[in-house]
């Protein structure tokens, strides 16, 4: 049976070809939005196997949308993602204090017949 990307991105193999731009910081008052960008410098692949995760203080990365869009159970409806191919975007509506924290993406590529992770 064919890895699906969603278990190909819980692997979190990491390797190095691709580069992934995020903001350096962003804000927003409590009850504000906020929207926080993903470059990849290649498509990634099947256009949305791109995820994205909360960490808080040094905690364990936690994953809050999977597929570009759809978020992981459990997860407040106000964390949305959204995007394809090579720019994404999760959005924080009505933030609150407990959303301070690390975010990250991470995205699947196809390189020379090998799946490419970046991290």
């Amino acid at each position: 049976m064919a890895w699906t990307c969603d278990t190909r991105l819980r692997l979190c193999i990491s390797k190095w070809q691709y580069t992934v731009t995020q903001p350096g910081a962003v804000s927003s008052a409590v009850g504000g939005s906020v929207s926080i960008k993903c470059t990849t410098s290649q498509n990634v692949y099947s256009s949305n196997c791109l995820a994205w995760y909360q960490q808080k203080d040094g905690g364990v990365p936690k994953r809050l949308i999977k597929y570009a869009s759809s978020r992981e159970s459990g997860i407040p409806a106000r964390f949305t993602g959204s995007g394809s191919n090579s720019d994404f975007t999760l959005t924080i509506s009505g933030v609150q204090a407990e959303d301070a924290a690390v975010y990250y993406c991470q995205s699947l590529h196809w390189l020379n017949s090998q799946y490419v992770f970046t991290q």
